[in-house]
């Protein structure tokens, strides 16, 4: 709606003022009453230059219509018509116009109902049309948007409208777009703001994800095993091809196990076979080897003859003990 114009009002005023200023002079030069013919001419005036003083704001476009027959565009800025003559139709806003629209219980392709809010951003390109071709664009155009949002709707799938809001988007802008081009009107964006399901499909919709989350769980986790499978079958081949490092890793194994202070290891005899510990002499060069570590990390930092000497008394008692 176009505000007062100031302008009008001061142009009004003065001119009324000025009237009756004029009429009580002559009132008083003359001495003949003619004051009150004069304020009303005065009056008549100033109404009729007020009505065809106008002006547009730097947004505005002023529609003329003379006779009801369109004449032209004015402004921005002061312009006059003629009063009673020519009249302004219309004051069109040539700014970016923002429009919300909403679709309520629209049913998807897939049959879900779902409310969509979403937001246009429009503008007047030609207010010649827009004021000519349709009674009232602004409304025209929040229509053709509703329209359209639930043409799309009905033709998308849930899935579509949560995960491809742009291509929506876009498509929305083109259908708003072809149908308001006629009343002079560019779409420059439109913009889904929310989608909004029933309560009940987003409890499925959320075990219907956890589900899913699960599922490549153990897919990943399969997949690790498959690779430790594979790992392994590939150190069974390079242990059968050179039985010297089957030998190695085995003995290893079981260093590892004794030299946590285990005090005790049951080893199969088909195990000591393989490792070549099945002899006497096997078995005692792998007990040196543990009492020897066992000494180290229970001496510290003793001086090293100390040590051997205590390492050969043992050995010696042993040997008797055989």
């Amino acid at each position: 709606m176009k505000q007062p114009n100031p302008l009008q009002a001061a142009v009004f005023l003065i001119l009324f003022l000025l009237g009756l200023w004029v009429s009580y002079s002559l009132f008083i030069l003359t001495g003949q009453v003619i004051f009150f013919a004069i304020a009303l001419a005065a009056l008549v005036v100033a109404l009729y230059l007020a009505a065809a003083l106008q002006i547009a704001n730097q947004w505005e476009k002023a529609v003329v219509l003379r006779l009801g027959k369109y004449k032209g565009l004015y402004g921005p800025g002061v312009f006059i018509i003629t009063p009673i003559v020519e009249t302004v139709a219309y004051w069109i806003d040539t700014r970016i116009i923002t429009t919300s629209f909403t679709a309520e219980k629209t049913l998807t392709k897939d049959t879900v109902p779902v409310d969509v809010e979403a937001v246009l951003f429009w503008k007047v390109v030609d207010p010649q049309r827009a004021a000519l071709e349709v009674e009232d664009y602004r409304t025209a155009v929040s229509w053709a948007a509703q329209t359209a949002l639930r043409e799309v709707i009905g033709r998308s799938n849930l899935a579509e409208m949560l995960e491809g809001r742009e291509k929506l988007d876009l498509e929305l802008q083109r259908i708003i777009e072809g149908r308001a081009e006629h009343w002079g009107i560019h779409v420059s964006s439109v913009e889904i703001r929310d989608v909004l399901i029933p309560a009940e499909l987003q409890d499925a919709m959320s075990m219907q994800a956890q589900a899913e989350r699960e599922r490549q769980a153990r897919v990943i986790l399969g997949d690790s095993e498959r690779q430790v499978a594979e790992k392994f079958e590939e150190a069974a081949r390079t242990y059968q091809d050179n039985p010297t490092a089957l030998h190695l890793r085995a003995m290893n194994m079981l260093y590892e196990g004794l030299k946590e202070k285990a005090t005790l290891v049951i080893v199969p005899a088909s195990v000591l076979d393989t490792m070549t510990l099945g002899d006497t002499s096997g078995i005692i060069a792998l007990s040196r080897q543990i009492q020897d570590q066992a000494t180290v990390r229970g001496q510290g930092e003793k001086p090293r003859n100390a040590k051997e000497k205590r390492q050969s008394g043992k050995d010696e008692s042993e040997e008797g003990a055989l």
